[in-house]
């Protein structure tokens, strides 16, 4: 029941009343909202029911909503979500009401592992993104880093992938790619 609590905030209300009204008086074309966990909801029971880590934004779900819910009725331009601290890639469309298959995609959500902690297993992961069809890539079988690439038309996401964390001149590859284009979330 505490995770349904309406009035349950992962940010502290002072700091979502700030957050509130920044990205729509922005004039900048990308708005970047560099937080620190995964936001879609990672549910990691498959089948019927549902389990959640409730460390992050799945034990804040009206929390959440809530900001998701500014930022589409503010119709915030360009809206990506940055996060970490899950030690594993994420690859997401965020939206609303995420138990509305048509609820239309608001944002994007690019989220980077850790270069030396150990991830969750990968078999939580994967049930992750099978129960959720707004993650389009989730792994964490390989640690490094999240490389963007900013200009007016697009922004592009490298999932970059260090060959052996314990060799400082270890070679690095790109895991996968995405972009998002000006004006469309997603």
């Amino acid at each position: 029941p505490e995770r349904l609590d309406p009035h349950a905030t992962l940010l502290g209300v002072e700091q979502e009343r700030w957050l509130s009204p920044s990205p729509e008086s922005s004039k900048a074309r990308w708005k970047l909202l560099a937080q620190q966990t995964l936001m879609a909801p990672a549910d990691s029971l498959a089948g019927p029911g549902q389990r959640f880590y409730s460390d992050g934004w799945d034990g804040y779900p009206a929390a959440r909503k809530r900001l998701l819910g500014h930022i589409a009725s503010r119709k915030i331009r360009n809206p990506v979500v940055l996060g970490g601290d899950v030690h594993s890639f994420w690859a997401n469309d965020l939206a609303v009401d995420f138990d509305d298959a048509k609820s239309p995609t608001i944002a994007s959500e690019l989220v980077t592992t850790s270069i030396s902690s150990q991830p969750p297993p990968e078999e939580r992961i994967q049930t992750a993104k099978a129960e959720n069809p707004r993650i389009h890539f989730a792994t964490g079988t390989r640690r490094g880093y999240l490389r963007l690439e900013i200009t007016p038309v697009r922004l592009r996401a490298d999932l970059r992938a260090v060959e052996d964390v314990t060799d400082p001149s270890s070679a690095c590859t790109t895991m996968a790619s995405f972009v998002v284009e000006d004006g469309r979330p997603g």
